[in-house]
């Protein structure tokens, strides 16, 4: 019997949806993101797939997955109701002091972002507990009452609660909650020891604080979500796609808003590694390019990075240290202002500038023809030749080539090329800058990017892709189906997951394994709810575990995944091994003798991996050419075949340069690389010699 699962992923600029059958068909479709009501553009998603299979939505019996930006906006945009912060007497200031560390060096102009939530709605309360958990002075109901009041005059929608030390004891964060909801049920709370249990108060003051702010916002969107998918008939409750990489029930994710927010571009990752497996290609990179922004995740193993804290809204071109920390478990990826609607520009020296400003969906690019009035990357592949502006979206959407023209020409007017080169350096320089945001990401990390293959998506992935391969010394780019939209599908082969943290600072050798047990099972109660609420079964449902650890005074930890249960044998031994030979690994050597400090405990709790088919394109007649058009390479004309994605059959061998055309999204490869099919339905672009 066919099965229909239903995905959508929200972007910057687009919202892609995804119906895919247990046969292995699919039906796909691209709608401009509706940012004034991100539900209408939702569902004119679904009704377009819906209505490309011939089913409704009571034909929808697997899941429905959701992956969104809806918090990632709200936190760049800043807009949102009034929040308010409770902190412990003396420490009003955490947010501004932030941990008093410049995020460059060499710049006495630096600037941070401001707090989302300002002082003076930022309240104390005379209160203390001890680094072990024990309470010096209780919390008074009173105050918390007196705080309600302020609350109500000032508009407070939502509160963030973070009090010293919370992290080893919730006693007092609760008291301020219990308090919260009898006096005002209306307002939000969010306290640090249930979002983030972990030590360092400035990050820990973050997330809560992003938490609160966010809440009041996904919380009524995501019940909405609910609402309207059971009044159309949808049998399925939804499940949101999280940072980790994995998805989980609507009604949690709605009250941890702050772990959804790498939600589309995480699903974008765990989709690399689904085809890491296919391909047996254990270590690639992920390369997802939106409308609004470019993502690369390196996929090691067959599984993607993982880091414990990552920034957003970072104030300086991107640097770390000068956005908003969060101290939430999230593939590690680099997201840079590089999309298809990233604007170009000269900046004061006279030199081309890409991004990271971007056109979005409203107004969009020039040729969108929606009031758009700066070049954009769009602009110049239209220009270029690469993008026929009669079959963009299949012909459901043309797009305005004289407009894109009159754009690229003025800028090209403001560098005193043509319009032609013009155009290319917008392909070249927006190239660059993926290609050297992806070697920053891997150096970083200490990996060799030199020859891994990429797997590239998008919507202007695969127009881009070839040639930042051949910036990154890459030989191999795979175009996988549904390629436009395949961070939509990607939500669709993960499986539930949740991921916990909780901070336990101890000597490694005098660990209380009484107190592991109880936090251990602590998490594993919470982390089994979480995925019964996601509706997976409890013989399903399965538990990996992990502990941040470092020499006694250092500042920083690693991170180490344990083999089992470290409950079972209680070996602090084999803990020890695990982190001296990963400290040894990462830094070239070990510290004989010096005592080891246990950080953190991690765990993730997660349900079975989904089995998903995909099917191979391809008719017997072949790759026979549609034609050919003209390509400004390098500024200069050049006649290119095109061909049709759905006619090229393992047979054929096409060489470069080249364009290959889907209703969503065109593939673009440069000379001197070669395609063809591969078995899984993937278009493969290898390279057969340098090109000058």
């Amino acid at each position: 019997m066919t099965r229909y699962s239903l995905a959508v992923d929200i972007g910057g600029t687009f919202t892609d949806a995804v119906l895919l059958s247990s046969d292995g068909s699919s039906f796909v479709d691209k709608t401009l993101t509706t940012h004034g009501d991100l539900l209408e553009g939702f569902f004119r998603g679904v009704d377009l797939v819906l209505n490309r299979a011939g089913i409704g939505s009571t034909d929808v019996d697997d899941v429905v997955v959701h992956a969104t930006t809806v918090v990632t906006n709200a936190l760049i945009e800043r807009k949102g109701p009034p929040v308010g912060l409770i902190l412990t007497e003396g420490f009003r200031d955490v947010l501004y002091i932030r941990e008093e560390h410049r995020y460059d060096m060499y710049d006495p102009q630096i600037e941070f972002a401001e707090p989302l939530i300002p002082s003076d709605r930022t309240f104390t309360l005379h209160e203390r507990m001890f680094a072990d958990g024990s309470v010096d002075v209780a919390v008074d109901p009173e105050e918390v009452r007196a705080i309600i009041l302020q609350c109500r005059d000032k508009g407070i929608v939502s509160i963030a609660v973070c009090l010293l030390n919370a992290y080893r004891n919730g006693e007092s964060e609760e008291v301020v909650r219990r308090v919260f909801q009898e006096e005002a049920p209306d307002i939000y709370v969010s306290v640090s020891s249930e979002i983030a249990p972990q030590m360092r108060e400035y990050l820990r003051t973050s997330t809560v604080a992003i938490n609160a702010f966010t809440v009041p916002i996904t919380r009524p969107y995501l019940l909405a979500l609910i609402e309207q998918l059971q009044a159309r008939g949808f049998t399925q409750q939804p499940l949101i796609m999280l940072s980790n990489g994995g998805v989980i029930g609507a009604e949690r994710a709605g009250r941890f808003p702050v772990r959804m927010i790498e939600s589309g571009p995480a699903a974008g990752a765990l989709v690399a590694c689904f085809f890491s497996r296919l391909f047996d290609i254990p270590n690639l990179i992920s390369f997802d390019m939106g409308g609004t922004t470019a993502k690369a995740c390196l996929i090691q193993n067959h599984e993607p990075l993982v880091t414990g804290t990552f920034e957003v809204d970072r104030r300086y071109r991107f640097k770390p240290g000068s956005g908003m920390p969060i101290t939430v478990p999230s593939i590690d990826m680099i997201e840079i202002g590089a999309g298809g609607g990233s604007i170009a520009s000269v900046d004061s020296l006279g030199l081309l500038k890409i991004g990271p400003e971007s056109a979005g969906s409203i107004p969009g690019p020039v040729c969108y023809g929606r009031g758009g009035e700066q070049p954009t990357v769009t602009d110049a592949d239209v220009v270029l030749g690469i993008l026929d502006p009669d079959r963009f979206l299949g012909g459901d959407m043309t797009l305005d080539a004289d407009g894109a023209r009159g754009a690229l020409n003025a800028l090209a007017g403001k560098l005193g090329v043509t319009l032609e080169k013009a155009a290319w350096g917008v392909f070249e320089v927006v190239c660059e800058q993926m290609a050297a945001a992806t070697r920053t990401h891997a150096t970083d990390r200490g990996i060799d990017y030199r020859g891994l293959p990429m797997l590239a998506f998008g919507g202007a992935g695969p127009v881009h892709a070839c040639m930042v391969a051949d910036l990154v010394d890459s030989s191999k780019v795979i175009y996988p189906p549904l390629a436009s939209v395949l961070s939509a599908f990607g939500t669709l082969v993960t499986p539930a997951q949740i991921d916990l943290v909780r901070s336990q600072v101890c000597l490694l050798d005098e660990l209380d394994w009484d107190e592991v047990d109880a936090t251990l099972t602590h998490m594993t109660d919470e982390s089994a709810q979480a995925l019964k609420e996601a509706g997976i079964r409890d013989e399903d449902v399965g538990f990996s575990f992990g502990v941040d650890l470092r020499y006694l005074g250092q500042q920083s930890e690693l991170r180490i995944d344990l083999p089992a249960d470290p409950r079972a044998d209680r070996d602090v031994q084999v803990i020890r091994d695990l982190f001296e030979r990963e400290y040894e690994l990462q830094y070239g050597l070990k510290l004989d003798g010096m005592k080891i400090e246990l950080v953190n405990w991690r765990l993730s709790g997660f349900g079975r991996k989904p089995e998903r088919k995909t099917k191979a394109q391809g008719t017997p007649e072949g790759a026979a050419r549609t034609g050919s058009r003209t390509v400004y390479l390098h500024g200069n004309a050049t006649e290119v075949s095109v061909y049709r994605r759905a006619d090229i059959t393992a047979d054929d061998l096409i060489v470069g340069p080249a364009i290959i055309e889907e209703r969503e999204t065109t593939i673009f490869i440069l000379d001197g690389w070669n395609l063809s099919l591969h078995e899984t339905g993937s278009l493969v672009a290898e390279k057969t010699k340098e090109i000058n």
